[in-house]
Parts: structure tokens; C-alpha cells; sequence
């Protein structure tokens, strides 16, 4: 166990949130099987593809949520350990997330990722109203959270170079250290147990003769169509920049949706692929953008502007690269991205400290 009681107790006095873990060959586990045979509701399933060739170092998987953080507008409710601790108001649902986050010290230990646990979840569409001056027409119909955020109490933490996995428990220390130590080495314990059974797979599948199809939020083909021709028009008017008319698809599904995801990661492998259940829905998807991240006091933004299909050889792939690079409307939609990046960035940086350091790469 990393590290040992004695270190552990050291480290209490730096901070009171520090990862205990287990680590153990993996040659013959995988994130899916080990998935399926830990899951939980909430739970989560983080992988990465490198260039749609390779693996990424590392996949996390979390399990047994301990404390869950959700809004439904600026209501929040915070969960701890099945129940509910707390129901308030806030102006901003994220000050709660930065009042339950300002609860823990976190300690580095030597032998993990930069990941190891914290909040995991989503921030919705909706909460935008939070942040920026919008009308407040259209109420939302899934009856989801508005913002939805896990602490998993055990992440699985997938070396695919030493083909080796960490079991890691994050302990909170608020009371006996050697009581919080103990119970995280039964924790670990426990689970290396439950990945000696065998995964529990779902038969479901999608019938080829199935005839259900999928149905727009905008109605028929023609609405959608018209708000487009609306939207044109403002974009000609000169009264917005870029108008993204979006529908959502709907139709009935068998399928377990793990099952979804197992075919997506085969069929369009990513950078940023993920499968979170919430208790409220399961959430699949497979990214190959990074959107935003922050490293210390560093926040790093990559848009990505402009796709082109592969071709069959290096001859087409570059000539499909410089059609992409030369047409106008693509330069004009990343050249965009880029500038609405940099005014995002620069409401929290300090001033002057922007900087565009690729473009169009």
C-alpha cells in the first residue's frame, strides 16, 4: 500500500485530502471488463486514443460516488454518502462548487498522474445564463441537472505503458488518521476482489430491421430549415457574428447504453473519450478536442475549426490538407474561433498575458 501508515501521517500535516493506493499487474484486465464489473451509478470511464492510432497513457474509471454537488437553476443540493447534507440558493451555482472544493487540502504523492480524483460531471447549456446577459425563454425538457458533479470515492487509474492499474482511494482526513487509513485499505481491498469476478455483459443490441426513427426537437425538416434562413439573415444584417442552429435527435433505445459506448470507442477512437452515468442519464462520447484546460496557473485553449475526410494515401491526404488550409470560409471560421477564444481566456487572465502561440496547425 502506498504509501505506508507512517507516511502517511507525515503527510496529514500538509493537507487532509491524500491518495492511498494499491497497484497491480493489469496484462489481462481492461478498462471495459473492469468497468463492468465494478460498476456503480454514479460512476465514470475516461480513455484516450492519441491520433486515432494509439492509446493514451492513462484511463481513469471512478466509482462509488461519496459526495455528489447538482443544480436544477440556482438551486443546489449536495449529497454525501446516499444522503442529502445541504439545499441552498446562490446567485452563482459555482460558488458551491468552490465552497465544497475549498473543503479539501489535497497532497501530491509520489507514483500518480496529475488525476487521481476530485469533482467529476458537466456544466449545461443552461448555466449559461450565469454567465452571460441571455433571454431566459425556452425551459429545458429532459428534466436533467443543470450542472451535475461526482467525487468518487475509488479511481482506477489504467497505465497502458507499464501495463499496470492503481487503485486509488482519495482520503479525507477529518477525524483518526489511522481509522481514514484503514478504511481506505479495506476499500482498496475490496475492489481488487470484485476484479477477480467475471464482468457481467449485456446481450442488447440494435436490430438491423429496426424501423424506429430518430425526431427532431424543431418538428419537421422545414422548420429547421427556415431558422436557418433566419439566422443567415442576421449574420447579412450584421447582427451576430456565428448562429449555431442546433436540434436534438430523439428516439426509443434497448441498448444498453455501455454498449453504445463500446462500439463508438472502436468505431471513431479519440483523444477524449468518456461514458458517465449520473443516476439521472448515461452520457457517451468521443471527442478528438480538448476545449479548455487548466494546468496550475496556466489555461491552455485549442478550438478546432474545419474537418476534411482521410485519403488513401499520403499523396491525397495532402492534398486534402492544403484545400482545407486555402479555402476561405474555413480560414474565416477558425481565424473566429481563434479571436472568441482569446476574449474568453482574457476575462480571467491577467491582463496581457494572452497569447496565440499556434494558429492554423
Amino acid at each position: 500500500m502506498y504509501p505506508d501508515y507512517k507516511t502517511f501521517l507525515t503527510l496529514t500535516g500538509s493537507g487532509n485530502l491524500i491518495p492511498v493506493y494499491r497497484e497491480i499487474l493489469a496484462d489481462m484486465e481492461t478498462p471495459v471488463s473492469a468497468y463492468l464489473k465494478l460498476f456503480t451509478s454514479p460512476s465514470f470511464l475516461f480513455e484516450s486514443v492519441e491520433g486515432g492510432e494509439k492509446w493514451g497513457r492513462y484511463t481513469f474509471l471512478g466509482i462509488s460516488a461519496r459526495k455528489i454537488i447538482r443544480a436544477r437553476g440556482n438551486n443546489i443540493e449536495v449529497i454525501q454518502d446516499g444522503e442529502t447534507i445541504k439545499e441552498s440558493v446562490y446567485d452563482d451555482p459555482l460558488d458551491a462548487l468552490k465552497e465544497e472544493l475549498s473543503i479539501y487540502k489535497p497532497v501530491e504523492v509520489k507514483g500518480l498522474p496529475g488525476f487521481y480524483g476530485g469533482l467529476v460531471g458537466y456544466i449545461g447549456y443552461e448555466m449559461v445564463r450565469f454567465f452571460e446577459r441571455v433571454p431566459d425563454r425556452d425551459k429545458p425538457s429532459l428534466g436533467l441537472s443543470d450542472m451535475y458533479f461526482m467525487m468518487p470515492d475509488i479511481v482506477l487509474i489504467f497505465d497502458n505503458l507499464k501495463q499496470s492499474l492503481k487503485i486509488v482511494c482519495p482520503v479525507h482526513v477529518e477525524g483518526s488518521p489511522v481509522g481514514a487509513y484503514s478504511e481506505a485499505e479495506k476499500k482498496i481491498d475490496a475492489t481488487i476482489e470484485r476484479l477477480k469476478s467475471v464482468p457481467c455483459v449485456s446481450e442488447s443490441s440494435v436490430s438491423p430491421a429496426s424501423k424506429r426513427e430518430f425526431v427532431s426537437s424543431f418538428g419537421p425538416e422545414e422548420v429547421f430549415k427556415e431558422a436557418v434562413r433566419k439566422a443567415k439573415e442576421y449574420v447579412w444584417a450584421g447582427d451576430v457574428v456565428q448562429v449555431v442552429v442546433s436540434q436534438r435527435f430523439e428516439r426509443e433505445c434497448a441498448v444498453d447504453p455501455f454498449n453504445i459506448y463500446r462500439a463508438l470507442r472502436v468505431i471513431n477512437p479519440s483523444p477524449y473519450m468518456y461514458f458517465m452515468d449520473t443516476g439521472e442519464a448515461r452520457i457517451v462520447g468521443s471527442s478528438p478536442e480538448i476545449l479548455v484546460r487548466l494546468e496550475g496557473r496556466h489555461i491552455n485553449l485549442r478550438p478546432i475549426a474545419g474537418t476534411r475526410k482521410r485519403g488513401l494515401g499520403g499523396d491525397e491526404d495532402r492534398a486534402l490538407e492544403k484545400e482545407l488550409r486555402e479555402d476561405p470560409k474555413e480560414i474565416a471560421e477558425h481565424i473566429m474561433l481563434v479571436d472568441l477564444g482569446r476574449n474568453d481566456v482574457g476575462r480571467v487572465a491577467e491582463t496581457g498575458s494572452v497569447k496565440v502561440t499556434e494558429l492554423m496547425s
